[in-house]
């Protein structure tokens, strides 16, 4: 018995994947991107893990507030231009998790 792999098939699996994957992190990234142009820096708190180390202290947690709260009111940016940055950060999430649901549906039903 021999085996024959269809090499052009293949190639168009490999292309789709990483023109998904390239798309969704550029989206993502982008997204994050509008999201602290908007003033909506995303602060992460403090996470403890047993018998692990505290991935941020409170103080730090409170400096990083801080900067954010700054960063926001030093913004040379309109009302009308956050907002339209905030909306485009939304849109962006939006479409990351589309194709992330597009991919799945692809598996789940096969085409």
């Amino acid at each position: 018995m021999t085996v024959s792999i269809d090499w052009f098939a293949f190639l168009q699996v490999f292309a789709a994947a990483l023109i998904g994957a390239v798309a969704i992190v550029t989206f993502y990234a982008l997204g994050l991107r509008l999201l602290v142009r908007s003033g909506h820096a995303p602060v992460v708190s403090p996470a403890e893990f047993t018998d692990a180390i505290t991935v941020i202290t409170e103080k730090d947690l409170r400096r990083a507030e801080k900067r954010a709260a700054k960063a926001a009111r030093k913004s040379p940016l309109t009302a009308g231009q956050k907002r339209l940055a905030l909306v485009g950060a939304y849109g962006c999430f939006a479409l990351c998790a589309l194709a992330v649901v597009a991919g799945i549906y692809i598996i789940v039903a096969g085409h």
